[in-house]
């Protein structure tokens, strides 16, 4: 499978270890990453609230940038950008003064948007075309047993569901169904559907580490040993931002948060290192040492 690979901005730069793990796990999933550093920011939800237009033709772009190469997959693994980038094409394929304004737009770089292009994140590549759980648990040389995971999807992965059409908005199963056939224990709790506090993070940070604080601590009370994530903002909220985090809701969390390409790799047999987890601002070894002899980042 050969997928144009939208890695988005975190990954490239703050959350390189993202990065890592999905080109060291996507060989093993046979997906062939196509790399295009013309693509642009996704907008992160942020310019579609101030100038809609814009942010159309901003992923209209990225969209067309793909087409151009005649790839009809963009892959990425931001729940985030998933979501920008599926919003455009949903309101460009339904609504036709702003394809038309978007069109216009376009032609002024020379390029043209067809709408053949589909975006789908990197979990919602392997539930709908890869086998999901069954075909996942096939590759699985180091079952993650012994711990309990916490899914933490984050809002543009499933919401607004009308136009992201993936999964159950409010009980969704994919992701825990993908962490059992990893060998591990999924962890039921309300805050995996919740928004992690990200989008006032830079506005309302004592608002934002309170929602980030409650989600962690509904995680921890229900017995997870660690929290796996599909979106990069998520990530950073809730692991760059926890201490901070613990403090708003009076709670040293020492929660460990995982990219989600970061547990299918470890769970494939690749080497923490390998995965960038000496990254993370929470300290992984107190989960990784759950799973035996592993080895932990140096």
């Amino acid at each position: 499978m050969k997928v144009a690979y939208y890695p988005g901005c975190v990954a490239q730069e703050s959350g390189k270890e993202l990065d890592m793990a999905t080109r060291a796990v996507a060989p093993l999933l046979g997906i062939e990453l196509q790399d295009f550093p013309s693509f642009s920011c996704c907008g992160s939800g942020f310019i579609d609230e101030s100038n809609y237009g814009l942010n159309a033709a901003l992923n209209a772009r990225n969209l067309a940038i793909a087409e151009a190469a005649g790839l009809s997959l963009i892959m990425t693994v931001c729940s985030t950008c998933q979501g920008m980038l599926k919003l455009a094409k949903w309101n460009l394929a339904n609504n036709a003064v702003l394809k038309a304004r978007t069109d216009h737009v376009l032609q002024q770089v020379g390029m043209q948007y067809r709408g053949t292009a589909t975006p789908k994140h990197m979990l919602q590549i392997i539930v709908e075309d890869l086998g999901g759980a069954e075909g996942i648990r096939r590759l699985v040389k180091r079952p993650l047993k012994g711990l309990k995971i916490g899914a933490f999807y984050g809002c543009h992965f499933l919401r607004p569901h009308d136009k992201q059409g993936f999964d159950d908005p409010e009980d969704p199963r994919s992701f825990e169904a993908v962490i059992q056939a990893l060998g591990a224990e999924p962890v039921d709790y309300r805050g995996r559907v919740m928004c992690c506090g990200f989008p006032i993070q830079f506005v309302k940070p004592k608002t934002a580490e309170r929602i980030a604080g409650k989600q962690l601590l509904d995680a921890k009370q229900h017995g997870a040993d660690a929290i796996a994530t599909p979106c990069p903002l998520c990530h950073i909220s809730l692991d760059a931002y926890q201490k901070e985090a613990g403090h708003a809701v009076g709670q040293d969390l020492q929660m460990p948060v995982f990219h989600f390409p970061q547990i299918l790799g470890l769970a494939f047999g690749l080497d923490p290192k390998t995965l960038g987890l000496r990254r993370h601002m929470v300290d992984t070894r107190s989960a990784l040492e759950r799973l035996g002899p592993v080895g932990v980042p140096a």
